[in-house]
């Protein structure tokens, strides 16, 4: 029995698929168009108060902006406990001095809009390699207007930039991979698990070291130009039970069947819920965290079959655990599992295509929970509000339990019986 652990096909799947054809100009074209206009839209939506969007655009004209205000004199806003970055994401809320003939608000936007073109140029970029495809272009082009205004006042979009930037580099050059993913890390954290997925070997050393230079490198530049570049860990640490969260969906039922007195405060910059349980909940949302990364861990030291879409899947089911079993499960998380997998479709050999469009349905749902009826239902804990919150993180668990039996069942080959007679098959 042999198999394969380079970045490359199975000689079986190969022979099943003929090579991809790199999109046609005019594809591109009308790519472009219908960017152009889709995003447009969003804009206009964020801008005249479409659907709530209001409270989505305080996020920008308020709190970004006040972080700005601190970050000026050279000081972490560490005081403000909705603070919860690492040191590089104020990089991104002083971006903005970029266009000093706009406001801050303008300026982000155009800042965020430029950022999702970039995404779309490098997934389009990569649909021409010889095992490409535009399906990821698609995904992203078409799902992330289902979230509106959404992500244009979130700096969601920066962070996705740089994890999606980082699995497209890593498949040739994979110190430059291991550079944006640790950049990412100061700047969000999550993007440094997109390097689960590297291949064994020097190219697994290279993007490692690369990322921990670049890691070590940016806290020590913002060290030196900022104060308490560290006070963010304190309250990040201090999160409860978000209501959008998988154990906030859980008491979120029992609350609308009368099973659990709770209630609902603001706090760290987010709708938690508080009274009995919550304690035990986060928990038990922490242990599951662990647990999944544990098998992450396990399916690294068992797998033996590595094809061009092993790091992407990796990564995007690495993202899918991270996100569905934290406490906080912001509607802006979403913006990170459709950018993954975006990546994963820009490859024919992936084995996420199911669970990626699985996140799409999910996205949709998002964006009815917030903006859409998030102060009629969410918040009030209506049987419909319940309904939908509950059928969102259902369809994104099981989402994630089916990304990582996909992945492990591709990767990791079957045992054989010790009787069994010997193969040559190539697996």
């Amino acid at each position: 029995m042999t198999t394969t652990s380079g970045l490359r096909p199975t000689p079986s799947a190969a022979a099943a698929r003929p090579a991809s054809r790199p999109p046609r100009p005019g594809t591109l074209v009308a790519v472009a168009g219908v960017w152009a206009v889709t995003r447009a839209a969003m804009v206009l939506m964020l801008v005249r108060g479409f659907h709530s969007s209001d409270i989505v655009r305080v996020e920008v004209t308020a709190t970004y902006h006040n972080w700005y205000n601190v970050l000026a004199t050279g000081t972490m806003p560490h005081n403000d406990i909705m603070w919860q970055y690492p040191p590089a994401a104020a990089a991104i809320f002083l971006s903005p001095d970029l266009l000093p003939f706009l406001t801050y608000f303008q300026a982000f936007v155009a800042l965020t809009v430029l950022c999702d073109g970039l995404i779309l140029l490098g997934l389009c970029r990569a649909a021409r390699r010889g095992d490409g495809s535009i399906a990821g272009a698609l995904l992203w082009l078409g799902a992330l207007p289902l979230l509106m205004a959404t992500p244009f006042a979130r700096y969601d979009v920066q962070v996705t930039l740089l994890a999606v930037g980082a699995l497209l580099c890593l498949r040739f050059r994979p110190r430059l991979g291991g550079v944006v993913a640790g950049i990412g890390a100061m700047v969000k954290v999550w993007p440094l698990l997109t390097l689960l997925g590297t291949p064994r070997g020097k190219s697994t050393r290279d993007a490692f070291v690369a990322a921990a230079v670049s890691c070590v490198a940016l806290l020590a530049v913002f060290s030196l130009f900022f104060r308490d570049t560290l006070g963010f860990l304190g309250n990040q640490g201090d999160r409860g039970i978000q209501i959008e969260s998988l154990g906030g969906s859980v008491l979120m039922f029992l609350r609308v069947v009368d099973l659990w007195p709770g209630e609902i405060t603001f706090q760290y910059g987010a709708f938690e819920y508080t009274g009995p349980y919550v304690t035990a909940i986060a928990r038990g949302s922490l242990a599951l965290t662990v647990a999944g990364f544990v098998l992450l861990l396990l399916w690294r030291v068992k797998a033996r079959r590595w094809t061009t879409a092993t790091p992407l899947d990796a990564a995007f089911c690495a993202i899918m655990v991270f996100t569905v079993t934290s406490r906080v499960l912001s509607p802006q998380y979403l913006i990170w599992l459709l950018g993954l997998a975006a990546v994963c479709l820009t490859c024919r050999h992936t084995t996420q295509r199911p669970i990626a469009w699985l996140v799409v349905v999910a996205t949709a749902l998002t964006n009815l929970i917030f903006p859409v009826m998030y102060g009629t239902d969410i918040l009030a804990s209506t049987p419909l509000g319940t309904f939908l919150l509950c059928a969102r993180n259902g369809i994104l668990l099981y989402a994630t339990v089916w990304s990582g039996i996909r992945l492990w069942k591709a990767t990791v080959p079957a045992t054989v019986p010790a009787t069994a007679p010997a193969t040559t098959a190539v697996l």
